[in-house]
């Protein structure tokens, strides 16, 4: 860690330069002697990233940011805060610290927080962090996790891991077994130490897959910002063997939509053709794969068992999702498309269900992006091709 960066003139030229093109500011070289122009460049980028996503770091004088990828990989401020929702006690661990976003989160309602960090690097940043932070409650540890758990008798309140999803032999994983630290195969270790865990993993994961492997799931959330999935949050509970509760959150600027139901309870979808308003469920919805429990729910009908769009005669207030105003339906094919959607008209497309991509459709229809008009391409209860044509309700 560069102290030289933590000068008052070094951080006035990089909050001076947040806005500067970093190719043509690189091009010029460091203005100062102790200092690289790469070491300039990465903490300009990493503060740029950190503006919106976290806003408590960017708004502190001399924060320390590591490279740009562990601000992409960190937890945002707004789904370290909803983790505070799901555990509770006076003392907890991380097992994987990193740039210690869930750690400081944490603290607020934990009296203590143990931070483990393999990479000595980024434990020291995060320790200079949390100082400049202001927080006296989370101790900095540059060792691995599970190591650390090995070798202390203390017993926590919660254990939380945020396992690294790359493998130097298999590249991206796709399964818990596969991450840093393996989950998995320390489970006993984990539940001999704590009551209560919390998993973080990235959207990739396939959420059936890692409740087998992790056994004792006791919920699943689903963390979406503005329609985009972000976290997958696993809440382990000791000797827990029960049905398993799955809640999604959409967290949007002034709401949160959330739905929840329970894992592999005996439901069955309604079905039907379209009626006077369709449905889309939000990213977090259709991550979690509770298709049927939608249907039921809010007692609408779906389109197909594997469009995952929903109709109704009478509207829905405050369906987790984008709700629309049919205009018209039809079959798909290029004469009768013609007919009701003439080329050069300005539409936006959404594909469920459906053989061909965005790109191919606007290619064959010659279809503008934008407007007002939207166009759903999906399959109907009948199996067969159909464009629905509606306006935003």
């Amino acid at each position: 860690m560069n102290i030289e960066i933590l000068k008052s003139e070094v951080q006035e030229f990089i909050n001076n330069n947040l806005q500067t093109n970093i190719n043509k500011l690189i091009l010029k070289g460091s203005p100062f002697k102790n200092i690289t122009i790469q070491e300039l460049a990465n903490q300009i980028i990493a503060k740029q990233k950190s503006k919106h996503k976290l806003p408590s770091w960017f708004n502190t004088s001399n924060i320390f940011y590591p490279s740009k990828l562990n601000i992409e990989q960190t937890s945002s401020e707004i789904t370290a805060n909803y983790k505070l929702r799901l555990i509770n006690g006076k003392s907890i661990i991380d097992l994987t610290g990193g740039f210690g976003v869930d750690s400081f989160y944490f603290s607020k309602t934990f009296d203590q927080v143990i931070h483990c960090e393999i990479d000595e690097y980024l434990s020291e940043i995060a320790n200079h962090n949390f100082n400049k932070l202001q927080n006296n409650n989370i101790k900095t540890v540059s060792t691995n996790g599970i190591e650390f758990l090995i070798n202390t008798n203390n017993n926590y309140d919660f254990i939380y891991a945020d396992p690294c999803r790359r493998n130097d032999k298999k590249g991206k994983v796709f399964l818990f077994r596969d991450c840093l630290p393996n989950i998995p195969d320390n489970l006993d270790l984990l539940f001999s130490k704590s009551n209560n865990v919390l998993i973080k993993s990235s959207p990739i994961l396939d959420i059936s897959q890692a409740i087998n492997e992790l056994e004792h799931v006791k919920e699943v959330h689903i963390l979406a910002v503005k329609n985009e999935v972000k976290e997958l949050l696993f809440l382990l509970e000791k000797s827990y063997d029960d049905k398993v509760l799955i809640s999604t959150h959409n967290i949007t600027k002034d709401t949160t939509d959330v739905f929840s139901f329970i894992k592999n309870d005996e439901t069955n979808a309604i079905y039907d053709f379209p009626k006077k308003y369709i449905y889309e469920p939000n990213a977090a919805i259709l991550k979690s794969g509770g298709f049927q429990q939608v249907s039921i729910k809010f007692d609408i009908s779906k389109l197909h068992q594997n469009s995952h769009l929903y109709t109704s005669e009478k509207f829905i207030e405050k369906f987790p999702g984008r709700s629309f105003k049919i205009l018209n339906s039809f079959l798909y094919n290029k004469k009768t498309f013609r007919k009701y959607i003439p080329q050069k008209t300005k539409a936006n497309i959404t594909t469920r269900n459906f053989p061909k991509t965005v790109e191919q459709i606007r290619k064959e229809t010659k279809l503008l992006d934008g407007g007002d008009k939207y166009l759903f391409f999906t399959t109907n209860i009948a199996h067969k091709l159909i464009v629905i044509e509606c306006e935003k309700y």
